[in-house]
């Protein structure tokens, strides 16, 4: 049994990652039930694919925050990072593919004065 985080953004995944027949349960659902959209189940089994491993473990995950994609993405950074556990070796066909490195960009807060980050108000002359 491997145990890793994923992050991206707000999002935390917590995988369990076990040698299996390729089953995936996020939040005590059904990879298909949490996910209907299936370019979801691609960002989730890229790091798998990378590395030819995509019948050959369970994985149980939990995750909390943010929306779903960045959810998703979260997955795919805990799963790559449960790989490298399992076997060192595969860490440079993962960081190859960008899998290892965690995505840190997350939304810049709103400043005063202005209409978000960065957005100004409306000039008027008169």
């Amino acid at each position: 049994m491997y145990r890793a985080t994923g992050r991206r953004k707000t999002a935390v995944a917590q995988v369990i990652m076990d040698i299996g027949d390729g089953k995936i349960v996020i939040n005590e659902k059904p990879l298909n039930e949490y996910y209907q959209n299936t370019s979801f189940h691609r960002t989730i089994f890229e790091p798998l694919a990378v590395v030819d491993k995509l019948r050959s473990y369970d994985i149980n995950v939990k995750v909390t925050g943010s929306g779903i994609s960045s959810q998703a993405q979260a997955i795919r950074h805990g799963i790559a990072r449960a790989l490298v556990k399992v076997d060192g070796d595969l860490k440079p066909k993962l960081r190859e593919h960008g899998l290892i490195t965690r995505d840190d960009r997350k939304k810049e807060r709103a400043k005063a004065g202005l209409r978000g980050a960065r957005k100004d108000r409306q000039y008027r002359k008169r």
